[in-house]
């Protein structure tokens, strides 16, 4: 078995923490040393020079606060149709978006960069043959991509699954087609899991995401790590409370991982939300600390 690791989605840290000097300070006070960027950070369509400029900000502070940059991901634009756009020109315009953003994240060290496979809109979801179609589309441009990605150093693509069939890769089914598709990539094409994504109108198992792990951890880099009920993605911190009406346990997690047979390493990402409204704003940091303190005593690193 690999190793596994606490980090933070840096999509925590947008909106709030967005100076590399903060959220990397964050980090080093909260005892984590890796993390999956994420793109609101720096925006991959700003122009280089810009980006450049704020990377080479964020690398100097990772090396003063001893943080790893461990891959790299979309973010809350991030749910956008990218890949799965309907119209062809704009499908083009998201292979762009990832071709800068896979630079953007060689640049930082990242291993590898992904964000949902190809959302479709619900005309396209509800015709059969456009949605295949459409799949193909973007299983071709994953290898396009893919050619890319080895040029620059990237180890690896990712992408998330998602709990309903319309942003693609929400059944098993469908993940084990796609990963097939594209086994022969030129670098490969990982899973990024995450704890609060799960298809309650699929198989049974497909609701449950301990399954999911069992089932991808041997193909997954990063877990996306939040407390939630069972029928929605809540994005809560591990607090007290939280966990007393949340359905994510620690163990358990750390179980499925050892059950699924995973030899690669694995950083599980935390991905918490906290309204921009009074109180809830100023309990942002508080949240962060019980969210590591409850998870070290499973995960030491």
């Amino acid at each position: 078995m690999g190793k596994i690791y606490l980090g933070f989605n840096c999509n925590c840290f947008t909106n709030r923490y967005d100076e590399p000097e903060e959220w990397t300070r964050i980090c080093k006070e909260l005892g984590i040393h890796k993390v999956m960027f994420n793109v609101d950070l720096i925006d991959p369509y700003w122009n280089w020079e810009t980006q450049k400029k704020l990377c080479d900000r964020t690398l100097e502070a990772c090396a003063k606060n001893g943080v790893e940059i461990f891959a790299s991901f979309g973010g809350q634009h991030g749910h956008q149709h990218y890949l799965g756009h309907p119209d062809s020109d704009a499908r083009s315009e998201g292979e762009q978006f990832f071709r800068n953003a896979m630079r953007q994240t060689a640049y930082l060290g990242g291993k590898s960069f992904g964000t949902c496979f190809g959302i479709q809109t619900v005309r396209t979801n509800s015709d059969a043959d456009a949605r295949a179609k459409q799949l193909q589309d973007t299983i071709d441009c994953y290898h396009r991509l893919a050619e890319y990605g080895a040029e620059i150093g990237l180890e690896a693509l990712a992408y998330e699954m998602t709990s309903i069939d319309r942003e693609t890769c929400a059944t098993f089914a469908e993940n084990d087609y796609v990963l097939e598709k594209c086994s022969d990539m030129a670098i490969p094409l990982r899973v990024c899991l995450d704890m609060g994504h799960r298809n309650t109108e699929g198989l049974p198992e497909e609701a449950d995401h301990l399954a999911w792990i069992r089932r991808y951890a041997d193909r997954c880099d990063v877990i996306d790590c939040q407390q939630t009920e069972r029928n929605v993605s809540c994005h809560w911190p591990f607090t007290p409370e939280n966990n007393r009406k949340g359905v994510i346990r620690a163990e358990e997690i750390v179980q499925a991982i050892k059950d699924s047979g995973a030899q690669n390493d694995l950083l599980l990402a935390f991905e918490l939300r906290c309204s921009a409204f009074y109180p809830q704003e100023h309990s942002f940091m508080e949240n962060l600390e019980q969210s590591v303190r409850y998870w070290r005593a499973y995960v030491k690193d």
